[in-house]
């Protein structure tokens, strides 16, 4: 696979060329390209008569980080998908697609470069604005929890936490990071949130929301929120497994009809 040089990191990238439009797939926080895969959020998958680019985010998966939370924050990650997008589509439209940390990466990328983007396609969102603050709290103990008590001390507690209804049937998965990442990659979610609202509702693109219920660290509320503030979106929220195998289908009609 390619790597992309950005600041501090060296990303791993796949993209699958059929022609068509270009399309840009991210995925969410301690995950990666093969995590998602597992864990059935590749909705990629589906996609056919596209040139999709996927990669890990920095810190992730096969891509390279260093152990500085900062480099980790929604900001950062933005910078770095749009170096990705200048050097692999430059000057063109790009339909996004990524669950919770991706989301947030979308976001923050569509409030810099507005005209980038031809749609969205934005999965379980994670807590924002006023939801922030106690999730924040909770990366930073479970950075400190790695540090203290190790990796697998954390892992059987995060693993004991009971699962959204719609992820039933789905394989149990661990972090897709190197355990000496794992804290500078929680501290710096905890520095991260979704950009300001009035900045969000300027994101006048196309745009679907998928949320699934009975998720504390992806509430209903924020894709809600979410749904409120974008000018021209939809929700769509899963509640079983059956409704989450519908989702490579929406990103198919999410990109034949915004491309």
């Amino acid at each position: 696979m390619p790597t992309f040089s950005v600041p501090g990191a060296e990303l791993d990238v796949e993209l699958s060329d059929e022609g068509g439009h270009p399309v840009v797939q991210l995925h969410g926080l301690t995950s990666s390209r093969h995590r998602d895969r597992l864990m059935d959020l590749d909705l990629g998958r589906g996609l056919s008569g596209t040139r999709l680019l996927r990669y890990d985010a920095r810190g992730h998966g096969r891509s390279t980080g260093r152990a500085v939370p900062e480099d980790y924050r929604w900001e950062v990650l933005a910078d770095d998908l749009l170096r990705l997008l200048d050097h692999w589509f430059p000057g063109e439209q790009v339909h996004g697609v990524g669950p919770s940390m991706g989301t947030g990466t979308l976001l923050h990328a569509a409030v810099r470069d507005p005209g980038r983007f031809s749609g969205l396609t934005l999965m379980v969102p994670a807590t924002a604005w006023e939801t922030r603050a106690a999730k924040a709290e909770s990366y930073r103990q479970n950075a400190r929890a790695i540090e203290e008590q190790g990796l697998d001390a954390f892992l059987r507690s995060d693993l004991s936490q009971p699962r959204p209804p719609a992820t039933v049937g789905t394989p149990e998965t661990v972090p897709d990071v190197a355990e000496h990442l794992l804290p500078s990659l929680f501290r710096g979610a905890a520095l991260s949130d979704l950009p300001d609202p009035d900045e969000v509702a300027k994101i006048d693109v196309p745009t679907t929301v998928l949320a699934w219920i009975d998720d504390p660290g992806h509430p209903v509320s924020t894709a809600e929120a979410l749904l409120d503030l974008l000018p021209d979106s939809t929700l769509e929220v899963a509640r079983t497994p059956d409704d989450l195998a519908r989702w490579p289908s929406i990103l198919c009609a999410d990109v034949a009809r915004h491309g």
